[in-house]
């Protein structure tokens, strides 16, 4: 074997496993109560590793191979609290170094199931010691069984083994009268009181001497019950001063003993330390609950916050401010995700300052997100008073690494009565409003709207439901005429795209075309009308042939003149429907064509060249130079619906007109034919025909409608 190939196997997962159980039976082993050696008990360990290494790296996350693993600790006698918190260290440190993945990403995943798993493992040891010690309060309730008839028979031969198993036993055990006087305790109890095992130092004590702050409220008439006989026994955790002022937390269990005739005699008090059991779950809590960076609340202490301000009852009112950093990215990729991180602590410290009246708290729900709650019965003013305090606050600026930062953030408001929404509706409201003030500039608070959440949320449902519409066949095609002004006959038709939504009806474009703009799918729906108007096109033209040819006019959205395969497309669709380039027309917004490079005038500049007509749709909304009409490649202007509705007035702006007589003269000498949208009235079709125009489309000629009707419409005309 070649000393690379021996290093390789050196460094393998199973001698890395090793190396881990190594670690981990010499943290341990010195607290472990075992007649086992160092090395058998490092056997023992290693299918307990197994697991772990096991649980960290497998597809779906199991946490019970942790509860397993502090299970067997116990088993493997492993019973002082030292052993847990040394293992949990151990795991900490060393379970992702040597059973984790080498890559980054992975790394991090391993991690947090390295949190979940050390939570895991305490649980199963408290549950495995909790039923050991159970198991020995059994023991010891037997034991106490043999005492009751030593007291009742005082001459009883068991009265030695119940002082062995008294004095012997692991957890506390105290023996006082009916009075409440403390007659006997054993070594386990003096020492859990911090008394260093001088036996007697608790006794002549009263048990009513023990009262706490935080004891249970039925604690002391459980207690009362007991001593009069009306109750045999009853199990409490209870709270303790130690003498040096600290407090020891116990599980009790009192039992009355009785005489041999059944008379109430002695009360026996059973005490198991769980005071560093108690601080690991407490510890475990907090970080659970809290953000590990800003030392905030965290999204899932926040939730439980917010669900008992929604269910304070009648009169009670909540504020919840969102908040977002706005160009906080920019920050982290300049700077690096180091000074991020500084920036959100510095934030985080700044919100707290903001936050501090009664009822007030900030939690960071994770990024650079965090939110505000008030409560109280006016909130309507007060949660105003917060935002406003927060916006302050974020204007002072940060010093970072030498520089100084100013932070800006959108603030999205809900306030409300409690008890009318749940907290995922508020969130959600809340997470709407401050997207609304990001979009209107940022640096500012918005404040709820029903309304525009209500659109907010429709627009997300139609966005979600697009990709399956398409595939569902919901979308369909509506033609409206083309009609030539001189003559009155229909030249052709313009594809307008229909959605007919299950729940919402027939959606018009400009609800949804923006939404497949941002998604992307404009491009297969685009190439999906193209096809299905050229294939009427061509219907039309074999259908009707006397008639003469009809030219069909189909949309393309800026998105799909970036689209490579936009020629190719279009050149397969003609191809395989047979009809003539001559015979469509694709229609651009002026817009999309302002300030375009050769290369996105390319693929129009070959379109044009095979023979299709390219429109300049929308001209005269936009701010493009007339001169840059020389290097489009267009054939048709379509002048903007703002031009014809300017006609409905009367008498008709003289300037208008001259406007439009300019762009139809300028049109022409560029040899450009001019289509005007949005007639409605007789008289603005008269009018633009005197000014030139060639042809028309609005709802004086007919409305958008299904293919066959534009036929009906042109025999119409051509008789006429």
């Amino acid at each position: 074997m070649s000393e690379t190939e021996a290093t390789a196997e050196a460094d393998g997962p199973d001698s890395r496993l090793r190396r881990f159980v190594t670690i981990w039976g010499r943290a341990v082993f010195p607290v472990t109560a075992t007649s086992r050696t160092r090395a058998e008990f490092q056997r023992q360990l290693l299918p307990l590793a197994e697991q772990l290494r096991d649980a960290l790296t497998a597809r779906a996350f199991d946490a019970a191979a942790g509860r397993r693993a502090g299970a067997a600790l116990i088993e493997a006698h492993c019973t002082d609290p030292e052993a847990l918190t040394r293992t949990l260290d151990v795991v900490d440190a060393y379970l992702v170094l040597y059973c984790g993945s080498e890559d980054e990403a992975e790394r991090e995943a391993h991690r947090a199931r390295c949190a979940r798993l050390q939570h895991a493992m305490a649980g199963g040891f408290a549950e495995a010691l909790r039923e050991r010690t159970r198991g020995e309060q059994e023991a010891i309730s037997r034991a106490a069984l043999m005492a009751r008839q030593a007291v009742a028979e005082a001459l009883h031969t068991s009265e030695a083994r119940f002082r062995a198993v008294f004095e012997g036993a692991a957890i506390g055990i105290g023996i006082a009268d009916l009075d409440g006087n403390i007659l006997q305790v054993n070594d386990a109890l003096n020492a859990m009181f911090g008394a260093g095992g001088m036996n007697g130092s608790l006794r002549g004590r009263k048990v009513s001497d023990w009262t706490h702050p935080d004891d249970a409220p039925q604690v002391w008439r459980l207690y009362e019950e007991l001593v009069q006989g009306r109750r045999e026994h009853y199990r409490v955790e209870k709270p303790y001063y130690r003498a040096d002022g600290t407090v020891l937390w116990t599980n009790l269990t009192v039992s009355l003993l009785r005489d041999a005739d059944g008379r109430p005699q002695y009360q026996l008090a059973l005490m198991e330390d769980t005071t560093e059991r108690r601080l690991l779950n407490l510890r475990l809590r907090y970080e659970a609950t809290h953000d590990a960076l800003t030392g905030l609340p965290n999204r899932t202490l926040f939730f439980e916050r917010l669900e008992k301000a929604l269910a304070a009852g009648e009169g009670r009112r909540f504020g919840l401010c969102y908040l977002d950093l706005d160009g906080f990215k920019a920050i982290n990729d300049s700077l690096g995700h180091a000074a991020g991180d500084r920036l959100l602590v510095e934030i985080a410290d700044r919100l707290q300052a903001c936050a501090t009246r009664p009822g007030e708290m900030v939690a960071r729900l994770g990024g650079d997100e965090f939110v505000a709650l008030t409560t109280g019965p006016d909130t309507e003013s007060e949660v105003d008073e917060l935002a406003s305090r927060i916006l302050s606050m974020l204007a002072i600026p940060v010093r970072i690494e030498g520089r100084e930062l100013t932070v800006r953030g959108s603030i999205g408001i809900v306030e409300g009565p409690a008890g009318e929404r749940s907290p995922a509706e508020v969130l959600r409201s809340a997470d709407i409003t401050m997207y609304r003030a990001k979009s209107a500039g940022g640096n500012r608070y918005e404040i709820a709207d029903p309304e525009a959440d209500a659109r907010t949320i429709t627009r997300y449902g139609l966005t979600t439901a697009l990709p399956t519409a398409l595939a569902r066949e919901e979308f369909f095609i509506e033609y409206q005429p083309l009609v030539n002004l001189a003559d009155g006959s229909v030249r052709g038709a313009e594809a307008l795209v229909r959605w007919s939504h299950p729940q919402h009806g027939t959606l018009s474009p400009d609800r949804f075309i923006p939404l497949a703009e941002h998604t992307g799918l404009i491009v297969p729906l685009g190439r999906w009308v193209l096809d299905q108007a050229v294939r009427q096109a061509r219907e039309w033209e074999e259908r009707h042939a006397d008639a003469g040819p009809l030219r069909i006019n189909v949309n393309l959205s800026p998105h799909q003149l970036h689209y490579p395969g936009l020629v190719s497309d279009t050149v397969e669709i003609l191809q395989r429907s047979g009809l003539s380039p001559g015979s469509l027309c694709l229609e651009v917004t002026e817009s999309a064509l302002i300030g375009a490079d050769d290369d996105l005038l390319k693929p129009l500049r070959r379109l044009a060249e095979m023979g299709v007509d390219i429109a300049l749709d929308d001209f005269g909304t936009g701010y493009s130079n007339l001169a840059n009409l020389r290097r489009l490649p267009v054939s048709v202007l379509k002048l903007d619906r703002s031009f014809t509705q300017g006609m409905q007035r009367f008498p008709v702006d003289p300037v208008d007109l001259r406007i439009v007589e300019g762009i139809v003269g300028l049109a022409h000498s560029l040899d450009l034919s001019v289509t005007v949208e949005g007639v409605e009235t007789g008289a603005q079709a008269d009018q633009l025909r005197e000014l030139g125009c060639d042809t028309a489309q609005g709802w004086y000629y007919a409305r958008p409608g299904p293919p066959d009707r534009l036929h009906e419409l042109a025999l119409v005309d051509a008789v006429g």
